[in-house]
């Protein structure tokens, strides 16, 4: 399985914007779909977006529809998760996953491996 490892979380404003990172290594990237989950403190890990192997299909949680981009370079075996108008309850430890099964999964159980996490903390 591939390794991945986030980078890019940080302090931000409300209103203000970020973008995250997900380095991934091995051979199977490009055939993986690749989602991005987050968890608040106290709060139970939860799907944000996905997107297909290829790039061409993306999935996106209600809450940040319309704000948050994700997408995917596999020539460089990156995934990328664009933050625009956050807002104080995207406050979490962000993941990013890979699985094998459908882009449109979001149980966590489905995703077969994480990398560590980066914060992202946004002030009101």
């Amino acid at each position: 399985q591939d390794q991945l490892v986030e980078s890019g979380g940080g302090l931000v404003q409300a209103g203000g914007s970020l973008r995250i990172s997900c380095a991934a290594s091995g051979r199977t990237f490009s055939r993986n779909a690749m989602g991005w989950f987050r968890q608040a403190p106290g709060k139970e890990r939860e799907f944000v977006a996905a997107i297909t192997g290829s790039g061409s299909r993306t999935y996106y949680a209600d809450s940040v529809k319309g704000r948050f981009t994700i997408s995917r370079d596999n020539a460089k075996n990156m995934v990328y998760l664009q933050m625009n108008s956050l807002k104080p309850e995207d406050t979490a430890v962000y993941y990013c996953a890979g699985t094998s099964g459908s882009y449109r999964v979001v149980s966590p159980g489905q995703y077969n491996y994480w990398g560590q996490g980066t914060q992202v903390t946004v002030s009101s």
